[in-house]
């Protein structure tokens, strides 16, 4: 199976050196490419960049487009967003959700490209010279990003082949493991490795700790039906002298108006080194670095294309912005729209800070000097009738925006920003980059993650107090526990968590992504205001998982690779 197969990093284990004779040690032929098994990995040095390559390879997985719309796949298609370039691009569930999408196949490939890293690792740092402390720190983190990648591919594709050891030779008879042996798989991957791993004072920002381990292992444990340990495992880490919550104002933006939530999503904010003790693992990106990915957390994505829009008053017609402005996100595209229900349904509390006005904006006041229009408002004086719903104007939500460096800001001849009439900084059409760190996982889904395991053991009280202490973060009211049920918990995570978490393979893990996205992403508007289908009209109950990709089952021609139940190959 060639996508499992596949070697990456800086060993590829495919020589294999004979020896003419044991007499003749002048004949033993001795590898000189770095890439030979023998002496791929003989120092530190070649232990840690084999240990940063399992770092590279999950932030491409987790941040990177790539080739495609790999990123943005784990959003739109569920409950949170759709896919607003191209209406027919999983907005049609059915079409698109195939054995041979692309999409599914890059991340099956990707995903075992971390596993196959692990176990390479895995496989020789036991008889590697290396001192003990340090082989128990590399082995702890090799065992954490396996059970990783393997939660990855339980949540979306349910059972998949459980790859344990270093491959050294082609294979094409893989089988399927269950979904709940995967699962245990990465329960007995993190119980090992979280000894091995350093509290998270004591790690770098980036690196993965003991913490991060225990939020993944409390996960686990809820996909595995084990609820106390489940709760158990979070409040270990909630209990843990070195997080906390973040209460008030901090970091960069600071004396800026907001509030302790919108300072989470400030740039330069997301690691321990600033001040902020609710972070427990954030993807590392330098926008100055041309060696750093392209983050597809962009506000591109996500917020609308402005740029295109084109009003008319006084029946004169012109665009309603001139230029990409560092107040609105910079050069934005909307290749990726939030639903109704992300922008509107789901706030339940006029005064929940999550939803203030300088975090989804939901208005803005038109510039293009040249309109008599300038000056007014696109929504509060009805220009919004002119303009298409789908990618040019809906709300933008700020927390993905991250703030655009000064430095990018044009110029004018004398070397000052170059603002709009309003007072706005232009910014170039070409800026593509993130500008910060991105979460993978924040102290406030380890609350999120233990009201769940409450409620599955029919706890609501308890579901209900660590919620509230999510909501009174950002002044929201209080739930009562007779409102806490599963639902009200998925709500609570796009309030908290939305464009943070994979909410692809949130509602996966929890088989809600087909009731979900019927109730919450079945349509969307059109320009002269008739409803049109959405993904969810398309989805069919099977769609809970993700098809097998269709290249792995026929490369595997020793063994049979099943395809989940209702899709063809």
């Amino acid at each position: 199976m060639k996508a499992i197969y596949q070697k990456t990093g800086i060993a590829v284990i495919m020589a294999l050196f004979a020896v003419s004779c044991d007499e003749s040690k002048f004949l033993e032929e001795k590898p000189l490419s770095i890439y030979a098994a023998e002496i791929a990995l003989e120092t530190s040095t070649d232990y840690q960049a084999a240990v940063n390559y399992l770092y590279r390879s999950t932030t491409d997985l987790l941040f990177y487009r790539g080739s495609g719309d790999n990123r943005v796949s784990m959003w739109y298609g569920t409950d949170l967003a759709f896919c607003s370039c191209d209406v027919n691009k999983l907005n049609k569930y059915a079409d698109t959700m195939i054995p041979t999408y692309f999409v599914v196949e890059d991340t099956w490939r990707n995903t075992y490209v971390i596993v196959n890293q692990a176990n390479l690792i895995l496989s020789r740092i036991e008889t590697s010279g290396l001192p003990e402390a340090e082989k128990n720190t590399i082995r702890g983190e090799a065992l954490f990003f396996r059970a990783f990648g393997y939660r990855i591919l339980a949540n979306l594709f349910g059972g998949v082949p459980l790859i344990m050891e270093e491959i050294t030779a082609p294979r094409r008879d893989f089988v399927r493991a269950s979904r709940q042996d995967t699962y245990t798989q990465v329960k007995n991957d993190l119980l090992e490795a979280i000894p091995l791993l350093a509290n998270i004072e004591s790690v770098k920002d980036g690196k993965v700790s003991r913490q991060v381990a225990q939020h993944l292992l409390a996960e686990t444990y809820v996909s595995l039906g084990d609820y106390n340990n489940a709760i158990s495992m979070a409040t270990s880490v909630i209990d843990y002298p070195g997080v906390a919550l973040m209460t008030a104002r901090f970091g960069t933006k600071a004396n800026e108006t907001g509030s302790a939530y919108s300072d989470l999503h400030r740039s330069g904010n997301q690691n321990r080194s600033s001040g902020n003790r609710e972070s427990l693992w954030a993807s590392q990106f330098d926008h100055l670095n041309p060696a750093s990915p392209n983050s597809s957390l962009m506000p591109r994505d996500i917020l609308p294309n402005y740029l295109n829009i084109t009003i008319t008053a006084d029946e004169v017609t012109t665009t309603a912005f001139v230029n990409g402005t560092a107040e609105k996100g910079g050069a934005t595209q909307g290749w990726m729209q939030p639903t109704d229900y992300a922008c509107n349904g789901v706030w339940d509390d006029s005064g929940d800070l999550r939803n203030a006005d300088y975090l989804i904006i939901r208005d803005w006041r038109i510039d293009n000097e040249d309109s008599p229009a300038f000056g007014k408002w696109i929504v509060k004086d009805g220009f919004i009738s002119q303009i298409n719903p789908v990618r040019q104007f809906y709300p933008f939500f700020m927390k993905v925006a991250g703030d655009i460096p000064e430095e990018l800001y044009l110029k004018d001849a004398n070397g000052s920003p170059l603002l709009t009439a309003l007072g706005e900084h232009c910014v170039p059409y070409d800026i593509l980059r993130n500008y910060r760190e991105s979460y993978i996982f924040r102290l406030a889904e380890t609350y999120l993650l233990r009201a769940e395991a409450h409620i599955l053991n029919g706890n609501q009280a308890a579901a209900a107090a660590d919620i509230n202490v999510i909501r009174a973060r950002s002044e929201a009211s209080l739930v009562e526990p007779s409102q806490v049920d599963i639902d009200y918990l998925l709500d609570e995570r796009i309030r908290e968590l939305c464009f943070e978490e994979l909410r692809m393979i949130t509602l996966c893990r929890m088989g809600k992504l087909v009731e979900r996205t019927r109730k919450y992403n079945s349509t969307y508007p059109a320009i002269n205001g008739q409803l049109l289908e959405s993904s969810g009209t398309s989805m069919k109950d099977y769609h809970n998982l993700w098809p097998i990709p269709f290249s792995e089952i026929e490369r595997n021609i020793e063994a049979k690779l099943e395809q989940n139940p209702g899709y063809t190959n």
